[in-house]
């Protein structure tokens, strides 16, 4: 193809493009955005599963908090890490189908060894707190991570900060 075969071709396929219109078929009904207001089990924005379901892990992750921030070498629970914690516990009562893993973090500061512990006993320190809030023990466990799973990368305090805490992770799990 010649250069001016080339360029209205292009002219044609721009001016095609830009005569779309994304709604054309309606609402919802596909496209960019489709399902961008479905929550987890397909239920629509305020539905079952959704954010503002109180019986959702969305709900447990995004109203109550799924973690737990600590200060630098230390496993004790701060005034507001137990007010989390309170909820946590509260949502796990609820909620009695459902069992949580809590991973212990810690910042890239210091040995994998001495992170690794870290992260255990922050762990551990959340599990002892919900057990001690009526969560039964046997619905509850703990891992560490140490420092191999940062969520903000970078070598400065306020990234440490965000790196220094202990997630609860929901899993739907009968009881038997």
């Amino acid at each position: 193809m010649n250069v001016i075969t080339k360029a209205t071709v292009l002219i044609l396929v721009l001016a095609t493009a830009a005569c779309t219109n994304p709604n054309r078929f309606g609402a919802g009904s596909g496209g960019a955005g489709a399902g961008a207001d479905v929550g987890v089990n397909g239920a629509g924005a305020g539905g079952v599963g959704s954010v503002s379901d109180p019986s959702s892990p969305m709900f447990f992750n995004q109203t109550i908090g799924d973690r737990v921030l600590f200060v630098i070498d230390s496993s004790a629970i701060s005034q507001e890490g137990r007010a989390i914690l309170d909820g946590q516990a509260q949502w796990l009562l609820t909620n009695a189908d459902y069992r949580a893993i809590i991973e212990g973090h810690a910042d890239e500061q210091g040995t994998r060894e001495y992170n690794l512990a870290l992260g255990f006993r922050r762990a551990n320190a959340v599990r002892e707190y919900l057990v001690s809030r009526g969560v039964p023990s046997g619905r509850l466990e703990v891992t560490s991570y140490g420092k191999e799973r940062p969520i903000e990368i970078c070598s400065q305090e306020s990234c440490y900060a965000q790196n220094r805490r202990a997630v609860t992770v929901l899993s739907f799990a009968r009881i038997s």
